[in-house]
């Protein structure tokens, strides 16, 4: 295998034995690059990290970490150990397409982006398979720009959500920025990577063909939403504000997205409210936002789900319930919580 291949695959994982070898197959299987495969096994209980170090393939490599990091922390430790020259994250539980990054490389190229995104297909937990984003639509989108990002990840007002594209980035790109995943978050670090990404200068392509495949488990954080999440993705959102002085364009699509947050907050507290039976309290979160009350117009299990997840899969996809939790998120790396 060459020094420096085509791509990294960066693989976080944790307690993942039933797909971890499902996942790095695919990544094996590109066709028309080198590609090494980087397994980050973060205090796995399970026969993870064993399944792995039996592989024979030298393009594959595991590295070991001494303490649980969470997705993002697991996936910085891949970036910091890469050599490919574009640098792709792979979920342990979800695969690639085999000209996946053949593809990609190929329009970022056409395009001169240092980064690009694809289309992906969505499968549900009963094999139920939808695809994300119509090809021809993002085909009259050849560029990804950061209002539109942003713009896409509103809560409760996005048609299309960008935030569940996987992009691939070019590694040097990465480094000259000092970009990495915020390791504070357990939801939502994609997002911020990108949204920096293009917020220091990136130029992000966009391949319209599906060479992502999702797949949805039972637990996946991305099926949940609770307020912690909301709490800590607007305090991301600060830190992200502090560092990129943002355009008119963005900054208006950012003030979407913080009232977004805001609406989703007291949605789920007037939830959480009238669960406890707390009229009183409930009353004043709907004195004091009467957006609150208006989303309660629409069944609550349905206005969960938008919560969560784009609207082009909320309807093929009914068996995916969302649901509010009062608890905070479990400490520790589960292998679904990189799906955010």
């Amino acid at each position: 295998m060459s020094v420096h291949p085509d791509v990294t695959f960066v693989i976080a994982a944790y307690n993942a034995a039933d797909t971890i070898m499902r996942a790095i197959d695919s990544a094996l299987s590109q066709q028309g690059v080198e590609v090494e495969v980087i397994v980050v096994d973060d205090c796995s209980t399970d026969a993870t990290p064993a399944l792995v170090t039996a592989m024979a393939d030298p393009r594959v490599r595991l590295i070991a970490l001494e303490r649980n990091r969470g997705p993002g922390g697991a996936r910085n430790a891949g970036l910091d150990a890469a050599r490919g020259t574009w640098v792709a994250v792979l979920d342990s539980d979800d695969t690639v397409r085999p000209d996946r990054l053949k593809r990609m490389i190929g329009r970022a190229r056409t395009a001169a982006a240092q980064i690009v995104v694809d289309n992906l297909d969505v499968v549900s937990i009963d094999g139920r398979s939808v695809r994300m984003f119509g090809e021809a639509e993002l085909a009259r989108r050849p560029l990804l720009t950061l209002p539109a990002f942003i713009e896409s990840n509103v809560l409760f007002r996005s048609e299309h959500n960008f935030g569940y594209m996987k992009p691939v980035f070019e590694r040097r790109f990465l480094e000259a920025n000092g970009l990495r995943f915020d390791e504070t978050l357990r939801i939502g670090e994609d997002y911020i990577l990108l949204a920096s990404a293009l917020a220091c200068g990136g130029r992000c392509a966009i391949e319209p063909s599906a060479g992502y495949i999702y797949h949805i488990r039972d637990g996946s954080i991305s099926r949940v939403l609770r307020l912690d999440h909301i709490d800590a993705m607007m305090a991301a959102d600060e830190v992200f504000l502090q560092r990129y002085p943002l355009d008119p364009p963005s900054t208006k699509m950012q003030r979407r997205r913080a009232r977004g947050f805001r609406q989703a907050r007291s949605f789920l507290v007037l939830v959480e409210q009238l669960k406890e039976k707390s009229f009183l309290g409930a009353l004043r979160t709907a004195l004091a936002d009467p957006v609150a009350l208006r989303h309660l117009r629409m069944p609550i299990a349905a206005r969960l789900r938008r919560l969560a997840a784009p609207p082009a899969i909320v309807a093929p996809l009914p068996s995916a319930a969302v649901t509010v939790a009062a608890e905070p998120a479990p400490l520790g790396n589960d292998p679904n919580t990189s799906k955010g």
